[in-house]
């Protein structure tokens, strides 16, 4: 068996395409004088957030989820555009387009980023991540980068390899050599708290890891550490699934100016229950909701996020999420607010009967 998924992996031919600064990118493409310029799309206020900053911009620290006000601290001639979404999804349609033209199997994962399945192809999967990239660049003046496996995981890794604009192959051979020195932070699912844990052990890159037990790794990490045995040495079995199924709705909004007490934040949030619920019966009544969430950033940009089973939006609940979410920020004041409802996973029968 672990022989016939050896063989299956080795002929799996998998592209990972991530556009350059997406967003930034069409701002720049769009309006010829920002073009080289430090450049970010989101808000430019005190309250704003950035959705992406420009390679230029990010030479001075500027990135993505960044306040606007601490963005323009690191970078004064920062250009500060607002976001045009519809412009963002055209495109992102032009190039699923061009993907099409490849193989039917393409797993989105966010407008600027996808997974290919190119297994079918006898052409090297390198010559095709190139065809595609200048298809991309020919028909919407925007560059790409790529990173090509036998896997998912090895893909999404090598697509960092060679930004912006180019690509990195790991072949099935190169497999151990690539992952040998490869830092555990760049692993799917390490992230800062995790890194500390790993580097309290000494595991720095995979070579550390892949010196530990899987039972000890699972002993200390639970199911993860088991999954890590396996991510370390670059195994990752999971398919391109093109057909992804949406796992929840939910509204968020930032407020004008930080809200100290929590009865405050009552009328808004009656108002987000109201349109999540609206969502729900006008596009998902045939799945139902499984649970409900309330989400609290705080004005030191900390947050948490509640949840509770649920078989609808529920003002009640609600408030009783947003008390507890309160209490546990520290009874800080509140600069975002978000609701939401996790969707009950299609054809599950018994969750949508009793909303567990």
């Amino acid at each position: 068996m672990e022989r016939e998924q050896r063989d299956e992996v080795r002929r799996r031919k998998i592209i990972h395409i991530d556009m350059d600064c997406f967003y930034a990118a069409i701002e720049q493409r769009d309006n010829p004088a920002i073009r080289g310029q430090p450049v970010a799309v989101g808000g430019a206020g005190r309250r704003g957030v950035l959705c992406t900053a420009s390679y230029e911009a990010r030479e001075f620290g500027c990135r993505s989820a960044m306040p606007g006000f601490k963005a323009l601290e690191l970078c004064p001639q920062l250009i500060i555009v607002p976001v045009r979404f519809e412009v963002y999804r055209s495109v992102a349609s032009q190039i699923r387009a061009i993907f099409g033209r490849f193989t039917e199997q393409i797993e989105p994962l966010s407008l600027d980023e996808a997974y290919l399945d190119v297994s079918h192809w006898e052409t090297s999967p390198g010559a095709i991540a190139r065809e595609v990239r200048m298809q991309i660049f020919e028909e919407t003046g925007l560059t790409a980068s790529a990173g090509i496996g036998p896997n998912k995981l090895l893909a999404k890794i090598a697509s960092d390899w060679r930004k912006p604009n180019g690509q990195y192959e790991v072949t099935p051979e190169g497999v151990a050599e690539f992952m040998h020195d490869m830092p555990v932070a760049k692993l799917w699912g390490v992230g800062k708290k995790m890194q500390e844990k790993l580097h309290a052990l000494g595991i720095y890159t995979c070579a550390d890891m892949q010196k530990w037990d899987k039972f000890v790794l699972a002993q200390r990490f639970g199911k993860w550490g088991a999954e890590l045995y396996d991510v370390c040495r670059g195994v990752d079995h999971r398919e391109v699934s093109s057909s992804r199924t949406r796992k929840s709705i939910s509204k968020e909004t930032t407020f004008s100016e930080n809200v100290s007490r929590v009865q405050d934040l009552l009328p808004e949030m009656a108002e987000m229950v109201e349109e999540v619920k609206k969502s729900v019966e006008k596009k998902y009544s045939d799945r139902g909701v499984k649970s409900m969430v309330i989400k609290l950033k705080f004005d030191d940009f900390s947050q948490t996020t509640i949840e509770r089973v649920a078989t609808a939006p529920d003002f009640k609940l609600g408030k009783e999420l947003l008390i507890e979410g309160w209490k546990r920020g520290g009874q800080k004041s509140v600069r975002l607010l978000g609701v939401g409802v996790k969707l009950a996973d299609e054809g599950d029968d018994s969750q949508m009967e009793l909303g567990v």
